[in-house]
């Protein structure tokens, strides 16, 4: 079973997973895009950065034991006195790095493993000239320094003064000059340009998601009419009576040129069809029931002339021979059971035609008690209990309808089960609705039969005996009569108690 959190994971509407689906892409496209291009700049950035300090590598390579700048044997640079005494923000005395030398510049030689002079230079801003203030290398800057071998470019961070690009080379006197720019500007710059992007990024999908939003909606708008007419036709009771078919999407919405249009068309041509049909069934119906109805009335006239023989026959005074008398007994009694089965066609037959019944009120519980007592009569094999309530029931609806229900209910309990069988009719009285019970004891009915036991000609299987015969129509009058008291009529069984229910408006 799905967790909750997966339904609100998983959008259930067309226009969020659309506009959700677009919003990704774009958050997609615009990642790409912003790799791409903080890739594009950062080995931009970093190639300025190798250029400068191939040309710092190189200016310190010729500033190193030049006498006439004052680099000497030693290769130190030039004493602070020889430049204007100008105090450093930290109260440090400003020295020069080299000529020609960058802010933040790195410089550090070494001979024979020993450090000889390391320098790190930064423009003091607290001073109207920007002078150049030189601090010295601590002692873990230099080590870190010292491991690098010559002719190496690599990317070190040293603590207190960060990331710094670095370049390795020997001298002429032997000694190893390490020289480092720092990346703290491009550092600056790549995170200024990626935090612009973002924001960039997300401010065009959120607008983007908001108008796609609002497109998608009136884009679909043809869509949700296609899907409300479907909604409107589901509604419609299309498995009996005629049917007014007349719905259809509105022509703007069925244009084959869009793909709304072609499932609006599709569903026109589909309800054009249903239609059809419909009122084609609905004709046959009517043929039927019409030929059902007069087939019912004709034969009434034959079959009372056939029992009216056959009773004149048996009274008569004139012995016949025995044969003939088993006959003529035979006779009458399969005209009686015609005459039943006809009778109930010809209910059935005017019940589907719509005949109204007649509404007054009926005393159910007077009905009840009339209904059990006839058929004790019937059935002295069966037991017959009673659970009405303290005070009479009333509904509406047409007292002969309502007693013929609860006959056909009792007759088929007593057809259908063994004797000995406990058979219960009850009423309860629920507000607006009135419920009527029956409820016996016997074997059940089949699962196989019990979805089609109110159809008509259904029979129940073998396992429910049969003391008599039935024309499989009982049930299927009772749902009929019930249906035109707009009630409804239902069954629950199972081996030791089958139990049908019929509920009805008490007023």
């Amino acid at each position: 079973m799905p967790s909750p959190f997966s339904r609100l994971r998983r959008p259930q509407t067309l226009r969020s997973r659309l506009v959700l689906t677009t919003s990704a892409l774009l958050v997609g496209v615009g990642l790409v895009i912003g790799v791409v291009t903080a890739g594009a700049l950062y080995f931009s950035l970093m190639g300025r950065v190798e250029k400068q300090l191939d040309a710092t590598v190189n200016r310190s390579q010729r500033f190193v034991g030049d006498p006439d700048r004052g680099g000497g044997s030693g290769g130190n640079f030039p004493p602070p006195e020889q430049f204007d005494r100008t105090t450093c923000s930290d109260g440090t005395t400003p020295s020069f790095v080299g000529p020609g030398q960058t802010d933040g510049t790195l410089y550090a030689r070494y001979s024979g493993g020993k450090l000889l002079t390391s320098q790190s230079g930064v423009y003091d801003d607290s001073t109207s000239t920007q002078t150049p203030c030189v601090r010295q290398l601590s002692a873990a800057q230099s080590d870190v320094l010292e491991e690098i071998t010559a002719g190496q470019e690599l990317t070190v961070d040293l603590d207190g003064l960060g990331r710094y690009r670095i370049a390795a080379t020997i001298l002429d006197d032997g000694s190893l000059q390490v020289t480092g720019l720092p990346l703290a500007d491009v550092n600056r710059t790549l995170l200024t340009v990626v935090g612009v992007e973002i924001a960039v990024i997300l401010g065009g999908v959120a607008v983007a998601a908001v108008v796609g939003s609002f497109l998608v909606r009136r884009d679909l708008l043809p869509l949700q009419r296609v899907a409300t007419t479907a909604a409107r036709v589901s509604e419609l009771e299309l498995d009996r009576g005629e049917v007014d078919l007349s719905l259809r999407v509105p022509d703007a919405d069925a244009d084959g040129a869009t793909e709304v249009g072609k499932v609006g068309l599709a569903l026109n041509r589909m309800l054009e069809n249903v239609g059809s049909a419909l009122e084609a069934r609905h004709t046959s119906e009517q043929r039927v029931r019409q030929f059902v109805a007069d087939a019912s009335h004709e034969l009434r006239t034959p079959l009372a002339a056939i029992r009216g023989y056959s009773e004149l026959t048996r009274r008569s005074r004139d012995q016949v021979p025995p044969d003939v008398a088993h006959a003529m007994g035979r006779v009458e009694s399969e005209a009686v059971r015609m005459t039943g089965l006809v009778e109930d066609l010809l209910l059935l037959a005017r019940l589907d035609s719509g005949r109204p019944l007649d509404r007054e009120s009926v005393d159910l519980t007077m009905t009840v008690l009339d209904a059990v007592s006839d058929a004790q009569v019937a059935g002295r094999d069966h037991r017959w209990r009673l659970d009405l309530p303290d005070e009479a029931v009333e509904v509406v609806g047409d007292p002969g309808r309502l007693h013929q229900v609860l006959t056909n209910l009792l007759a088929n309990a007593r057809t259908h089960t063994p004797p000995g069988t406990t058979v219960t009719v009850g009423i309860v009285p629920d507000g607006a609705r009135t419920h009527l019970d029956v409820v016996d004891d016997g074997p059940g009915i089949d699962p196989d039969v019990l979805p089609r036991v109110f159809e008509r000609f259904a029979r129940a299987d073998s396992s429910r005996s049969r003391a008599a015969g039935s024309t499989g129509l009982g049930l299927a009058i009772v749902q009929a009569v019930v249906t035109s008291h707009h009630g409804s009529v239902t069954v629950d069984s199972r081996p030791g108690r089958t139990a049908f229910r019929v509920t009805l408006p008490s007023s």
